[in-house]
């Protein structure tokens, strides 16, 4: 049978937005916003949360190293390396059952001097970075595809995790330091069990960057480029039993991401839309998307915002993601009945965070991502932040004039949140070669 993915979903939001809007302006909707801690550095940033609420992501400890880390109620764990400096989880996880994946330096440096993936995240040092797993407080590394780099972005409730890892192929598609053809790959549930997901016919390269518990997985096929975005999202795809089918796009060349798949089989992501060669370069211009039966739908970004891109779906079809405007400067949203809140706009007084990136939303409409704390109206530092329903309305008054005011980030704050935007948000631009 085939899969109605998310559209029943679809047309009830749609349908509760016309409802709202024939009866008046529907009510907003309310949240509390929490700073949840870090290892003891100075940053952190939330990229998946689980039923549980737990948050799997990323803080640095005390002596500035970037580790992977999961929060739980009143502690945060410090998931450790696999023998580097830093680790990462840098896509959403939802397992509810304790198992975690994410990326992890090595000590040992990369024979073919390559950055990898994972270079756009975390600091590698010129060693090779290995997709992990972690279960029972252990962190073990996923076996790779005979190459020396991986990357793991997510782990359904079967235990069967998803991502992308090199072969030993050189791919004159490849663009350097990059040199070897990467393929996506869904590891277990058995250990050491791996399969890959291959490509679109006539392209080089995939990535894997979700799995819901159905066993559907999301990702991107194209050229092996550098591994990151561009020409390797030339094409958005949807595993369906492990074969490849191709999704729509926006109508552009590059950075078209799928980023979560619901278990109701909703897929969101970001899309380029026509017009992203300029001159011969490829210069990002995506949109926030979601994808269903009948194809692309282009979400926008908030009201004076030129890029976004949406990093998580729940069940019930909220949707939260990132907003950015054209100086780079960024905005959580929140998608819901047809809607696009900005959810600095929807917070208590006060809060101890302004929002700016997110990673996920649960069912139960928490959401996770990475806030500034701000000082003398400039961010100071940036805070993992879980985002929680509350009852009622703030309305948007005079508490909430603040959330209209975007803080000055500085260049060390530009680069933290440069390095966790997912394949693209202000990533460099790229030549267009002719095809």
């Amino acid at each position: 049978m085939k899969r109605n993915y998310g559209m029943s979903i679809l047309f009830c939001g749609l349908s509760l937005a016309a409802a709202g809007l024939a009866a008046g302006e529907p009510a907003a909707p309310a949240y509390v916003v929490y700073d949840t801690g870090t290892l003891g550095g100075g940053s952190g940033f939330g990229s998946g949360i689980n039923e549980l609420g737990w948050i799997s992501g990323g803080s640095a400890d005390a002596g500035g190293a970037l580790h992977a880390a999961l929060w739980s109620p009143g502690t945060v764990i410090d998931l450790g390396t696999l023998g580097g400096t830093n680790s990462a989880v840098e896509w959403p996880v939802k397992n509810n059952h304790g198992l975690v994946v994410g990326i992890s330096e090595t000590a040992t440096a990369d024979p073919l001097g390559e950055t990898f993936s994972c270079g756009a995240f975390i600091a590698t040092n010129g060693h090779t970075c290995l997709p992990f797993l972690w279960q029972n407080g252990t962190l073990g590394a996923l076996p790779l595809l005979g190459g020396n780099n991986g990357f793991a972005t997510g782990v359904n409730n079967a235990g069967v995790a998803v991502g992308w890892a090199e072969t030993a192929r050189h791919d004159a598609t490849c663009v350097a330091p990059q040199q070897l053809q990467f393929e996506a790959v869904a590891w277990g549930p058995a250990p050491g069990q791996q399969r890959v997901l291959a490509p679109l016919a006539n392209d080089s390269s995939s990535a894997a960057t979700a799995i819901n518990d159905a066993g559907e997985a999301v990702g991107i096929s194209g050229d092996c480029d550098v591994a990151v975005g561009a020409f390797s999202a030339r094409h958005a795809v949807l595993w369906l039993n492990g074969r490849p089918v191709r999704l729509a796009t926006l109508g552009g060349r590059g950075w078209n991401t799928p980023m979560a798949i619901s278990n109701s089989g909703i897929i969101v992501g970001f899309s380029d839309t026509p017009g992203d060669v300029v001159g011969g370069v490829l210069t990002p211009n995506f949109q926030a998307a979601l994808w269903t039966p009948g194809g692309i739908i282009n979400l926008h970004a908030l009201p004076g915002d030129a890029l976004a891109e949406a990093t998580g779906v729940n069940d019930f079809g909220q949707i939260a993601g990132t907003s950015i405007a054209a100086s780079g400067a960024q905005r959580v949203f929140l998608w819901q009945n047809g809607r696009m809140y900005d959810l600095n706009e929807l917070v208590q007084d006060d809060p101890p965070l302004y929002l700016v990136a997110t990673g996920d939303i649960n069912d139960r409409g928490a959401i996770t991502g990475l806030g500034c704390v701000m000082v003398a109206g400039a961010c100071s530092a940036v805070h993992t932040f879980i985002a929680i329903p509350a009852p009622g309305s703030p309305g948007h008054g005079a508490g909430h004039a603040a959330a209209a005011v975007r803080p000055f980030l500085p260049a060390d704050m530009r680069r933290v949140l440069a390095q966790h935007s997912r394949f693209g948000a202000m990533a460099p631009e790229r030549e267009v070669h002719p095809e």
